[in-house]
This record gives structure tokens, sequence and C-alpha cells, in this order.
């Protein structure tokens, strides 16, 4: 394994004067093997069924664990359930919605486990999932991030890989031409569910992170408010000598965008924002004007076609729908 290429992180403290419940200073400790952390938005019905599923699969776990749910400012009385139902919950409660990477670091500064799962509130753990993986995990110590096999809840898989993003394979995926050969994305759905596979990166829904891994390439970027915060952090503890490992027979629900779909508009900015801001950090400002360029050649080719239906042949809403974000989009990206 490579020595360490990073003493610290740029600013990853953030203000945590906006959190209204929240411990100072928490360190590893010897007795918690695993932390699984949380952060929810107004997803009190998923967030309920998600704790339940976590509390049914530590039963099977040799350490001890500990959950921590990281509230950002949800209206919908998810912390109230959490503060009457769920004693062993360690509950850290925003007055604002800081964003999905902000809000994990302010879980991760109070975690004290060796290892740490980050967990959307709209996941669901299997009986077997968490001994699955921490076995796994004790068994292959270069291992920085482990991920299980992301499922739809009626059993089909979901694409939960992803290589590092460059300008070609960006280009590539804009314009769909991993149909003709894979490159801008993994073909999962042709890999093997018996054997683990090492990637470059993994979704946030749900991963294991080894904690001297992140002792040594630091927490998440808070300059992501969300999407493509997870794919940084992924590079960096990549660039680090560890290696971040798909496993797929462990298997993990995932309803999905349960939080983002409620600005779904602004969201669908934030997403090419972060990846622009992705592309600037670590290959340069040339390189995310590059972007910027392919983004709009692939924005305008779709409004274009958009009326005849290449987009989406059922579904005109839809269409529609995509013609505006698009629009919103090219004209913010000289500001991106």
């Amino acid at each position: 394994m490579k020595a360490p290429c990073h003493a610290g992180f740029e600013d990853s403290g953030g203000d945590s004067a906006s959190y209204a419940v929240e411990e100072q200073g928490a360190s590893t400790s010897p007795d918690i093997e695993l932390s699984v952390l949380i952060v929810s938005w107004n997803t009190k019905a998923l967030l309920r069924r998600c704790i339940q599923t976590v509390r049914r699969a530590t039963k099977l776990v040799a350490g001890t664990t500990e959950i921590i749910v990281v509230d950002n400012a949800s209206t919908d009385g998810s912390v109230e359930m959490i503060e009457a139902d769920n004693e062993d919950v360690r509950l850290i409660a925003s007055n604002e919605n800081v964003g999905f990477g902000r809000a994990n670091n302010r879980g991760l500064h109070n975690a004290r486990g060796r290892l740490v799962m980050l967990l959307n509130p709209d996941t669901e753990l299997g009986p077997l999932s968490l001994s699955q993986i921490l076995s796994f995990m004790a068994q292959n110590p270069h291992v920085g991030v482990a991920a299980p096999r992301l499922v739809n809840p009626d059993g089909s898989m979901q694409t939960s890989c992803y290589p590092t993003p460059t300008l070609v394979r960006e280009f590539w995926r804009m314009f769909h031409l991993d149909k003709v050969h894979p490159f801008g994305a993994y073909p999962q759905s042709t890999w093997s569910l018996d054997l683990p596979r090492d990637v470059d990166s993994v979704q946030g829904a749900c991963l294991v992170v080894r904690r001297e891994a992140l002792e040594q390439v630091g927490d998440f970027d808070e300059n992501y408010f969300m999407y493509t915060e997870e794919i940084d952090l992924c590079y960096r503890i990549l660039r680090a000598g560890w290696r971040i490992t798909w496993v797929p027979w462990v298997n993990v629900i995932h309803h999905g965008g349960q939080s983002t779909a409620q600005v779904h508009e602004s969201m669908f900015r934030e997403l090419y924002s972060s990846k622009i801001k992705f592309f600037r950090k670590h290959y340069g400002g040339a390189s995310a004007v590059g972007y910027k360029l392919i983004l709009a050649m692939a924005s305008s080719v779709r409004i274009l076609l958009a009326p005849l239906g290449f987009l989406d042949q059922r579904n005109r809403a839809q269409r529609n729908a995509l013609v505006r974000n698009y629009s919103r989009l090219l004209r913010a990206l000289p500001s991106l």
C-alpha cells in the first residue's frame, strides 16, 4: 500500500453551529466494529424501515455496532420519530439542509467504529448484509471501500459502479456510445455475481469505508452540495493506494432518488454542476471548460431531437421536462 499522499483535506469542517444535537471530537473506539451512518431529508417512512433492517442485521454481527442518523432539517416528523421510537439511534439534527457531503462529515466526526457504513434512508439491508460485507473487509485489509450489489424492490440489479470520469468517457456516455461499445460506463449487467470486482467508484447509497482510509485522504469535499461527492472520495482513496471493491453476493434494496425527487429541477442542474467541479478540481480549468463544451453539445442535440420523440417516445411530459432542464443547463453553463 502506498504511503499517505494527503495529510488532510482542504476544508471539511463546515459550520457545525447549524446542528441542534452534536457531540464533539468523537474518536475511534476499539470496542465498536461498525458505525452505520444515515443522512436523511424528509424520508420518514423509509427511514423508519431502513433503521429496522439495520437493527435486524446487526444481530448477526460479532462486533459492537452503532447507528447514527444525521437529519438535514426534515419537516415530515423524522426527528420526532427517531426521538420517540429509537433509543439506540444517535441523532444529529440540523437546523438547515447543508447537503449530503457536509451532513455525512458531521456523522463521520461523531462515528466511533473502525469501519463506517454510509447508508441512504431509502435502502433496506438483508439479514446477512452486514455480517457478509464485514467478513469481506476483514479478509481483505487492502480494500478501503466495499459496496454491495444494489437491487430494485423487484430484485433487478441497479447500476452502482462507475469508472473515473474523463472527458472522453463523458463524451462517450453523453452521446450514448456505450450501446456500441462499453467505455463510458461499466458493463455491470454482464459481471459475475459470485466474484468481487475492483472498480473506480461506487454509488454512495450504501458503502463501507475503512477508517484508516478516511484518516489518510480526508472526509467528503463539502464544495459538493449533492452528487459526485462519493466519486471524489473514491478517486482520492484509489489514488492513495486502496482498493475499491464491489461485493455482489451482498444484496441491498435501494428505492432510489427519494430525497432528490422532491426538488427534481434544481437537482438536475446540481448533478452537472458537481461534475464540473470534479473536473476543475482534479484535472484543471481547461478540462472543466472542455466538459462544459461536451455538455453544451449534448444538451443542444437533446433539445433539437426531443420534438421528434427520440428521447422518449412513450412520454411527452417527460420529453418536455427534459427539454426544460437541458435548456436551463445551457443557460447556466457559463456561470458554473
